[in-house]
């Protein structure tokens, strides 16, 4: 029997991840060691190996068949555009993709003006304003803090993850329009779907009963 190779976001989702997986009964000890220096990790008895990488990448090494399987946000899914099979919400790492700022920018956006929109997410911020509210904006890429672009004039609104909202309240911004609904999903390589099926359906059916 091959191995199952799972790719996982590093940080909270990885954490939050393997304490469902150990639910199920799929433990892995030395990636919670954290000394270790090592980059994969693998469970000898159940055939199975996880790496941790960045959210971004996680979609990339899904599809090329570095790893069978994956855990990542939904935001990462939407904006990376990957072929992969996306098969199960874990629903935790919940949060909300939002229209963000001023209060005097909700005229804009009601009239569809043009105007420039701040967001580490250009592919999801365009598919929402070009393709769903057929208004016509300028997309600016950042990195960075992306409450800061409307505090100083970068850009009138701003397309980012909202969790609690204390951040822009505390700024003086607020959600202005909700894009989409957001958490930790799993998702699966097309070829390893049809080769694997066997296991990962049976591990889709453990994983529901206990999210």
């Amino acid at each position: 029997m091959r191995y199952l190779t799972f790719a996982l976001g590093k940080g909270r989702l990885a954490r939050q991840t393997l304490e469902i997986f150990e639910k199920i009964g799929i433990t892995c000890r030395e990636i919670n060691d954290k000394d270790t220096r090592k980059l994969v990790f693998e469970n000898e008895e159940l055939k199975l190996r996880f790496f941790l990488a960045k959210g971004p990448d996680v979609p990339t090494y899904v599809e090329y068949g570095a790893a069978d399987i994956g855990v990542v946000g939904k935001d990462t899914i939407l904006e990376e555009a990957r072929n992969i099979y996306e098969v199960l919400d874990l629903g935790f790492g919940k949060c909300r993709m939002c229209v963000c700022g001023p209060a005097d920018a909700e005229e804009l956006l009601r009239h569809h003006e043009r105007i420039r929109v701040a967001t580490k997410y250009p592919r999801i911020a365009k598919d929402y304003f070009y393709n769903k509210k057929r208004q016509t904006v300028e997309i600016i890429k950042l990195n960075g803090s992306i409450e800061l672009a409307p505090i100083v004039g970068l850009s009138e609104v701003i397309v980012d993850i909202v969790e609690t909202g204390s951040t822009l309240r505390e700024n003086g911004l607020a959600v202005l329009e909700e894009v989409c609904p957001l958490s930790a999903r799993m998702v699966v390589n097309q070829v390893s779907m049809k080769m694997e099926n066997e296991r990962i359906a049976r591990l889709i059916v453990e994983l529901k009963k206990n999210v």
